[in-house]
Protein backbone atom coordinates (compact mmCIF):
# COMPACT_ATOMS: atom_id res chain seq x y z
CA UNK A 1 0.00 0.00 0.00
CA UNK A 2 0.95 3.53 -0.85
CA UNK A 3 -0.45 6.74 1.18
CA UNK A 4 0.80 10.02 0.03
CA UNK A 5 -0.62 13.01 2.36
CA UNK A 6 0.07 16.39 0.86
CA UNK A 7 -0.06 19.19 3.25
CA UNK A 8 0.00 22.99 1.99
CA UNK A 9 1.62 24.70 5.33
CA UNK A 10 -0.82 26.35 7.56
CA UNK A 11 -1.52 30.12 7.74
CA UNK A 12 1.31 32.68 7.71
CA UNK A 13 2.45 35.74 9.30
CA UNK A 14 3.02 38.84 6.84
CA UNK A 15 3.25 41.41 10.31
CA UNK A 16 7.48 41.72 9.40
CA UNK A 17 6.93 42.65 5.84
CA UNK A 18 11.11 43.30 5.79
CA UNK A 19 10.86 39.51 6.65
CA UNK A 20 12.28 37.07 3.88
CA UNK A 21 9.99 34.49 2.78
CA UNK A 22 11.82 31.42 3.54
CA UNK A 23 11.27 32.63 7.59
CA UNK A 24 8.03 33.68 7.84
CA UNK A 25 7.12 31.81 10.72
CA UNK A 26 2.89 30.81 10.98
CA UNK A 27 0.49 33.37 12.57
CA UNK A 28 -2.08 32.80 15.52
CA UNK A 29 -4.18 30.70 12.90
CA UNK A 30 -2.14 28.60 11.45
CA UNK A 31 -0.74 27.93 15.13
CA UNK A 32 -4.69 26.86 15.79
CA UNK A 33 -5.12 25.53 11.85
CA UNK A 34 -2.32 22.80 12.27
CA UNK A 35 -2.75 20.72 15.47
CA UNK A 36 -6.46 20.69 14.57
CA UNK A 37 -6.08 19.09 11.34
CA UNK A 38 -3.27 16.64 12.76
CA UNK A 39 -6.29 15.84 15.12
CA UNK A 40 -8.61 15.37 11.67
CA UNK A 41 -6.06 13.46 9.99
CA UNK A 42 -4.99 11.37 12.90
CA UNK A 43 -8.92 10.16 13.70
CA UNK A 44 -9.38 9.03 10.12
CA UNK A 45 -6.91 6.20 10.72
CA UNK A 46 -3.94 8.32 8.78
CA UNK A 47 -0.33 7.90 10.34
CA UNK A 48 2.18 8.24 7.96
CA UNK A 49 6.12 6.43 8.81
CA UNK A 50 7.49 10.18 8.05
CA UNK A 51 7.35 13.39 7.59
CA UNK A 52 8.98 15.87 5.08
CA UNK A 53 8.93 19.99 4.67
CA UNK A 54 10.51 22.14 2.96
CA UNK A 55 12.78 24.27 5.16
CA UNK A 56 10.84 27.75 4.83
CA UNK A 57 10.06 28.33 8.67
CA UNK A 58 6.21 27.96 8.14
CA UNK A 59 6.31 24.78 6.32
CA UNK A 60 8.43 23.41 9.18
CA UNK A 61 6.54 24.86 11.89
CA UNK A 62 3.35 22.90 10.84
CA UNK A 63 5.56 19.67 9.68
CA UNK A 64 6.34 19.45 13.96
CA UNK A 65 2.19 19.47 14.74
CA UNK A 66 1.66 16.90 12.46
CA UNK A 67 4.44 14.67 13.44
CA UNK A 68 3.60 15.18 17.32
CA UNK A 69 0.58 13.46 16.24
CA UNK A 70 1.82 11.07 14.28
CA UNK A 71 4.55 10.05 16.49
CA UNK A 72 6.93 10.18 14.14
CA UNK A 73 10.09 12.57 12.84
CA UNK A 74 10.41 15.40 10.22
CA UNK A 75 12.92 15.52 7.44
CA UNK A 76 13.43 18.70 6.05
CA UNK A 77 14.15 19.31 2.08
CA UNK A 78 15.59 22.18 0.58
CA UNK A 79 14.11 21.11 -2.49
CA UNK A 80 10.32 21.46 -1.22
CA UNK A 81 10.80 24.95 -0.75
CA UNK A 82 8.25 26.64 -3.76
CA UNK A 83 8.74 23.13 -5.30
CA UNK A 84 6.65 22.09 -8.40
CA UNK A 85 4.96 18.92 -8.29
CA UNK A 86 7.35 16.90 -10.00
CA UNK A 87 10.10 17.48 -7.16
CA UNK A 88 7.54 17.07 -4.28
CA UNK A 89 6.28 13.68 -6.02
CA UNK A 90 10.11 13.21 -6.72
CA UNK A 91 11.05 13.66 -2.52
CA UNK A 92 8.30 11.74 -1.74
CA UNK A 93 9.77 8.48 -3.65
CA UNK A 94 12.86 9.48 -2.89
CA UNK A 95 11.77 9.11 1.42
CA UNK A 96 12.05 4.77 0.69
CA UNK A 97 9.07 4.64 2.63
CA UNK A 98 5.30 3.87 1.95
CA UNK A 99 3.82 5.78 3.85
CA UNK A 100 4.59 9.67 4.41
CA UNK A 101 3.28 13.31 4.44
CA UNK A 102 4.93 16.21 2.37
CA UNK A 103 4.61 19.63 4.02
CA UNK A 104 5.12 22.50 0.92
CA UNK A 105 3.77 25.30 -1.07
CA UNK A 106 1.24 26.41 -3.14
CA UNK A 107 1.64 26.58 -6.12
CA UNK A 108 2.69 22.95 -6.56
CA UNK A 109 0.78 21.16 -3.84
CA UNK A 110 -2.19 22.34 -6.06
CA UNK A 111 -0.80 21.80 -9.00
CA UNK A 112 -0.14 18.17 -7.50
CA UNK A 113 -2.92 17.26 -5.85
CA UNK A 114 -5.20 18.09 -8.30
CA UNK A 115 -2.79 16.30 -11.07
CA UNK A 116 -3.49 12.93 -9.00
CA UNK A 117 -7.22 13.16 -8.37
CA UNK A 118 -7.68 13.97 -12.05
CA UNK A 119 -9.81 17.21 -11.30
CA UNK A 120 -9.55 20.65 -10.06
CA UNK A 121 -8.15 21.09 -6.30
CA UNK A 122 -7.60 23.85 -4.53
CA UNK A 123 -5.04 23.72 -1.48
CA UNK A 124 -6.02 26.24 0.74
CA UNK A 125 -3.71 27.19 4.00
CA UNK A 126 -3.64 23.87 6.34
CA UNK A 127 -5.26 21.90 3.79
CA UNK A 128 -4.69 18.03 3.62
CA UNK A 129 -4.98 15.67 0.57
CA UNK A 130 -4.76 11.99 1.65
CA UNK A 131 -3.90 10.13 -1.49
CA UNK A 132 -4.01 5.71 -1.15
CA UNK A 133 -2.89 3.14 -3.56
CA UNK A 134 -4.07 -0.56 -1.70
CA UNK A 135 -2.20 -3.12 -3.90
CA UNK A 136 0.00 -0.50 -5.25
CA UNK A 137 3.94 0.50 -5.15
CA UNK A 138 5.57 3.72 -5.91
CA UNK A 139 5.54 3.41 -9.48
CA UNK A 140 1.68 3.40 -9.56
CA UNK A 141 1.43 7.16 -8.07
CA UNK A 142 0.90 9.49 -11.12
CA UNK A 143 0.78 6.45 -13.28
CA UNK A 144 -3.03 4.80 -12.21
CA UNK A 145 -5.67 6.85 -10.06
CA UNK A 146 -5.70 6.16 -6.37
CA UNK A 147 -7.64 4.03 -4.75
CA UNK A 148 -8.67 6.44 -2.75
CA UNK A 149 -8.99 10.31 -2.50
CA UNK A 150 -9.98 12.92 0.50
CA UNK A 151 -9.35 16.66 0.66
CA UNK A 152 -9.78 18.21 4.35
CA UNK A 153 -9.00 21.37 4.68
CA UNK A 154 -9.77 23.98 8.26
Amino acid sequence: MIQLILARHAKSDWADEGLDDHERPLNDRGRRDAPAMARMVVRKGVRPETVLSSTAVRAKETAQFFAKAFDAEVTELAELYLADPAQILASARAAGVDELMVVAHDPGMSALVSRLADRDERMVTCAVAIFTWHDGTWDDVDATPPDEFELLTP
